[in-house]
């Protein structure tokens, strides 16, 4: 059953407000029925003093009509009184949703800045405003903000330092093997080599893409696209490009990592690839297709983890290490996008990267 409210702190505030209002509403109302009183008497009659034309007008005269209210009979309640109680619950009612807005702001402000810190390491800190409370909170989270990109980048220092220093003795083992006498073993040395020195750059490259602080820029996606298009071609490579698309702000680097990275994987596994813009005012759609054998449906997400490579379609004869789509999620997720994975109908995978405008 769907809520009438949304299960938020401000639906709740606003709520449990709202009710107390209605609550003295209708205690206010039961006092002034019992003020009243159930069965009102008689009016006093007055029979001195008084001349025969009045007697005669006071027994013709009608008495007013009575409000039959769960037994209670009562007169009929001034207008005023009904004027007073609607103003005083429209008041409180604004009162109590103007309020409930401002306590619930701090929580959705908070929100808000944790989204932005997991897309973005870099996000602005959250401006520190309102009560202590949240201005405390404020304080916390950037100081926690702060301390996590420090990690991050001491990490990224590290990692830098260990690449440097792995790179070394490779090169001085590629050096020693060509000295040794021509045979099987050294072949599969230079193999061996030569996929350490692939897996060590795909590391560092999503290692690299998770931190990285690119601005938005103002990006012409149309020409971007058919730079990457030129350039495989110009490589033998098949790729071709459908649609057009007005250009958008977002992360020039990050999202060429990602269509690289896709385009890649569509040629490697599909023999070609296909990319179709499809725009609109609010997203902008880009499509990588390949017709190659797809990937099953109950492993569309496992692909995504780093180091993932599937036996059948995906294996380690065709290259790679298994971050090409986890370079290309985490890049997409920097350009405020989304990439999901699809089987065609008539065969081959369709990568799908949803961009906000």
């Amino acid at each position: 059953m769907k809520r009438l409210l949304p299960n938020t702190i401000f639906a709740r505030l606003f709520a449990l407000i709202v009710l107390a209002i209605i609550v003295s509403h209708v205690m206010t109302f039961i006092l002034v029925v019992n003020f009243y009183g159930r069965d009102f008497p008689p009016p006093p009659q007055f029979k001195s003093h008084v001349d025969s034309r009045s007697v005669e007008f006071s027994e013709n005269r009608r008495p007013p009509p009575m409000l039959q209210i769960a037994g209670y009979s009562l007169p009929p309640l001034p207008p005023g009184l009904w004027i007073g109680l609607l103003m005083q619950l429209l008041t409180l009612t604004a009162t109590a949703w103007f309020g409930a807005r401002f306590l619930a702001r701090p929580m959705q402000q908070i929100a808000h800045a944790s989204t932005q810190l997991a897309n973005n390491l870099y996000s602005v800190p959250m401006t520190v405003q309102g009560p202590d409370e949240a201005r405390q909170t404020a304080s916390v989270f950037n100081d926690m903000q702060h301390k996590v990109r420090g990690q991050i980048e001491e990490r990224e220092r590290f990692l830098a330092a260990v690449s440097h220093d792995l790179r070394t003795p490779l090169t001085r083992m590629k050096l020693r093997i060509e000295n040794l006498a021509e045979n099987y073993a050294k072949q599969k040395l230079r193999d061996d080599i030569s996929e350490m020195a692939v897996m060590l750059d795909a590391t560092l490259e999503y290692l690299r893409g998770r931190v990285s602080n690119e601005a938005l820029q103002l990006l012409d996606v149309q020409a971007l696209i058919d730079v990457i298009v030129e350039d495989a071609r110009a490589n033998g490579d098949s790729v071709h490009m459908l649609g057009a698309a007005e250009p958008l702000f977002t992360k020039p680097i990050a999202l060429r990592r990602c269509l690289m990275n896709l385009v890649e994987n569509a040629l490697r596994y599909g023999g070609d690839a296909v990319v179709s813009l499809i725009d609109t005012r609010t997203t902008l759609v880009i499509e990588v297709r390949d017709h190659g054998p797809g990937i099953p449906p109950e492993k569309m997400e496992a692909v995504f983890e780093p180091f993932v490579r599937l036996d059948a379609s995906r294996n380690k004869a065709l290259g790679g290490v298994g971050l090409g789509l986890s370079i290309a999620r985490e890049a997409a997720i920097q350009c405020d996008g989304q990439l999901t994975l699809r089987n065609a109908p008539d065969g081959g995978l369709i990568a799908s990267i949803a961009i906000k405008r």
